[in-house]
């Protein structure tokens, strides 16, 4: 078993030279290779072993390929699901290596790999179930292969680091020696899995499988794609809401160096042009003529986030509204009150923002079109080629590429749709579309801008009587899969607010707060601008709507912020426990002059907490000292990766508290680059704390629930500090001392 190496990223990328980290890192996800060249066994001259099935593949040396149908964007799925093949599948660690199988290949195998798609923290927890009984399939046909070499039952070997034992003989052999014959075999028709208490790499802090090529510059992503006789493009979309295209000299820059083809480009969600992109022997070729090229938009929509603001407060007090969860009497509360709260926050839209902008390189004949790509959903992808390219989907294939970033945007397939179209503009020519950084900013599907008015009722001992959460803003459903709303509800604008039962797919997002007399409501209020499923999605707002007001709540009863939460979560042990784990972590009640502030949730499956500690100067400067995360995904499939994750979530959620924010005017986003669209710079994070307390029986995400609890522990620790209470976000320009 490789060993096991800590590595506290901030203090060690602060502390140490370039050249020490890269030697450094480098050591630390170093593997044994086993045999040395001098004795390791020349299998040249043998054919290449066959699949045992569709999840494992192993070699004549041993080493094991575990096929991973989901995408890699950073967040460690590729490593989390082949430690629960490797574990199951009793190999060796040391060997395990990983491919993508095709989105062609799963539709020409009826959909063995199930699910491509990669989003709402369900890379690991939306397919463990089936990756685990796959490779539970693949061992007991190895070590029926062997047997029946044997001549011996089954039942009397073992198998361990991929070697099976026949325990009665003694008789040793490898997997890679029986992996020809356990091909042939027929699968077995039911498997069992390993009980928990058996697991050996599942639990276990492994080094990620893809950071020695990253940190080497082997990794490949998408823009790095290289081909036999590609040629580059740069597209320039409408930068108005809506506008198409009206004209372009294509004259003026068709004699610029390098360039080949000036096209016009469809909209691929609308009626006409909305496009104008140059092809050229290099993308900054393209780029440059794309710059000087003579363009005229015309139409469009004159939508502005300013003047949308009074159609939000329209609907923080209209009459009509969804209700998403709701019991009791709260008029009655109300009416009864001894104290009633009221607060109004705002979430602005909000861009990805990915490192690597969109980009596809396709390739496209009259008979076949294929694409590699950065993609969240290979077969999202494949249907967008087939649509775009006009040809029966068997006759396209999409090639999956580690992406650059992903929170939600590369769900979306436009950007290949785009690709193809240029691609057939030059048949037999591979074309890489890159988007500008500009482009990347403009054209995003944002995160929806919303508002939440809560109200809370108090009785005379300050115990809550009633509350009433209204939220107004846009529904992504509505926009973007308007067949799933339900009687006309989006229930996934009430993340982490739901009832049980309203959904099996919406389970992972009920509220794990008590409360006699509750309502939850929406006022849809549908701006023109494109919605998106931004890393976390409604969680992040409703959580601090939510949790800012119960912090709220619990000063005005003149009552400590965590009794006060924990008064309210006596049917939720387990969201009790995360909350009193940062608290007690922190120090949370200690006299030790520090301003802290708590948060709590349940969403995507898991449940978080946070507690944050804050200093805000004499003029008013906030500085972030350290937040202390818990969570509880009930299985940790690598706790080392879930730290990571929490950071980066972190990472995410704080830059979207303090800098991020997309604005309209005229009907265009005025933010179009990252001076304008900040991110938290290394120097400006907190340290972070993380606590990995899985309580086993269920199977949580990572990757999106802890992003929603950072900003909101934030906010609360900002009032503890000063008094003052921080509602509009970001952060931004604001002074938090002033009154």
């Amino acid at each position: 078993m490789a060993d096991t190496i800590h590595l506290s990223r901030r203090n060690f990328i602060v502390a140490t030279g370039a050249t020490g980290l890269t030697i450094g890192i480098l050591s630390a996800c170093s593997q044994p290779t086993g045999d040395t060249e001098a004795d390791a066994p020349d299998y040249s001259d043998l054919p290449p072993n066959p699949e045992v099935n569709a999840w494992v593949h192993i070699d004549h040396d041993d080493t094991v390929t575990v096929r991973i149908a989901r995408s890699e964007m950073g967040q460690g799925t590729l490593t989390g699901l082949a430690q629960l093949v490797a574990d199951e599948l009793d190999c060796d660690w040391d060997k395990v290596t990983t491919e993508y199988p095709t989105p062609g290949e799963n539709l020409a195998r009826e959909r063995v790999w199930r699910d491509f798609s990669t989003g709402g923290s369900q890379g690991i927890r939306g397919s463990q179930d089936y990756v685990r009984e796959g490779a539970a399939a693949a061992k007991a046909m190895l070590i029926e292969a062997a047997a029946n070499e044997w001549g011996v039952p089954a039942s009397e070997c073992t198998s361990e680091n991929s070697i099976i034992t026949h325990g009665p003989s003694g008789q040793t052999t490898t997997y890679g020696k029986v992996a020809n014959a356990a091909a042939q075999l027929a699968p077995p028709l039911e498997v069992t899995v390993k009980d928990p208490s058996e697991w050996k790499i599942i639990g276990q802090p492994k080094p990620r499988l893809d950071t020695a090529e990253k940190l080497t510059g082997k990794q490949v992503y998408g823009a790095d794609i290289q081909l036999d006789g590609m040629l580059s493009a740069s597209i320039k979309q409408a930068p108005k809401i809506g506008a198409t295209l009206a004209s372009f000299d294509a004259a003026a820059v068709e004699g610029m160096p390098g360039v080949q083809k000036v096209v016009s480009v469809r909209n691929p969600f609308g009626e006409g042009n909305n496009a104008v992109a140059v092809i050229a022997d290099t993308w900054w070729q393209a780029h440059k003529a794309l710059q000087a090229l003579p363009v005229e938009w015309q139409g469009g929509v004159d939508f502005s986030t300013a003047e949308f603001e009074a159609e939000l407060d329209d609907g923080l007090t209209a009459e009509e509204a969804f209700v998403g969860n709701g019991g009791g009497d709260v008029a009655g509360a109300f009416a009864n009150a001894a104290q009633v709260v009221e607060a109004t926050y705002n979430m602005p839209f909000q861009n990805h923002a990915c490192m690597e902008p969109m980009n596809t390189t396709a390739l496209y004949t009259e008979d076949r079109c294929e694409i590699w790509c950065p993609t969240q959903n290979g077969e999202a992808a494949l249907a967008a080629v087939s649509e775009a390219s006009g040809l029966p989907i068997e006759q396209c294939e999409v090639y999956k590429i580690h992406l650059g970033g992903g929170f939600g945007r590369r769900g979306a397939p436009d950007y290949v749709q785009q690709a193809v179209m240029l691609a057939m503009e030059m048949p037999g020519t591979p074309i890489k579309l890159l988007w500008s950084r500009e482009e990347d900013m403009i054209h995003g599907f944002f995160h929806p801008t919303t508002k939440g008015r809560v109200r809370g009722a108090l009785d005379a001992d300050g115990n809550l009587t009633g509350l009433h959460l209204r939220i107004s803003g846009q529904s992504i459903l509505a926009a973007l899969i308007p067949q799933a709303l339900q009687d006309g509800v989006d229930y996934a604008t009430f993340q982490g607010l739901l009832p049980s039962g309203v959904d099996p797919r919406l389970e992972d997002q009920t509220l794990k707060y008590s409360f006699d007399n509750f309502l939850v409501d929406h006022a849809m209020r549908n701006p023109p601008v494109r919605p998106g499923f931004w890393r976390g999605v409604n969680l992040n707002q409703n959580a601090i709507y939510l949790e800012c007001f119960m912090d709220e709540l619990a000063y005005a009863a003149g009552r400590d912020p965590l009794e006060f939460r924990l008064a309210h979560l006596q049917d939720s042990p387990e969201a009790a426990a995360v909350l009193q784990a940062v608290a007690d972590r922190s120090g949370w009640g200690s006299d030790d002059g520090k301003a802290r502030g708590l948060c709590v949730m349940y969403g995507f499956g898991a449940y978080v907490a946070a507690c944050a500690e804050v200093t805000v100067s004499d003029a008013g400067e906030l500085k972030i000292d350290r937040i202390v995360a818990a969570t509880d995904p009930g299985h940790a499939v690598n706790p080392q990766q879930i730290e990571a994750q929490v950071e980066g979530s972190f990472v995410y959620g704080l830059s979207a508290m303090l800098y991020g924010e997309i604005t309209f005017e005229g009907g265009e986003v005025q933010e179009q680059n990252f001076d304008t669209f900040n991110s938290m710079r290394i120097a400006a994070m907190p340290e972070v704390e993380t606590i990995i307390m899985p309580s086993g029986g269920f199977w949580g995400g990572v990757g999106e629930p802890t992003i929603a609890v950072a900003a909101p522990a934030v906010l609360n620790a900002i009032y503890s500090a000063t008094g003052k209470r921080v509602r509009n976000l970001p952060i931004k320009d604001q002074n938090l001392r002033d009154a």
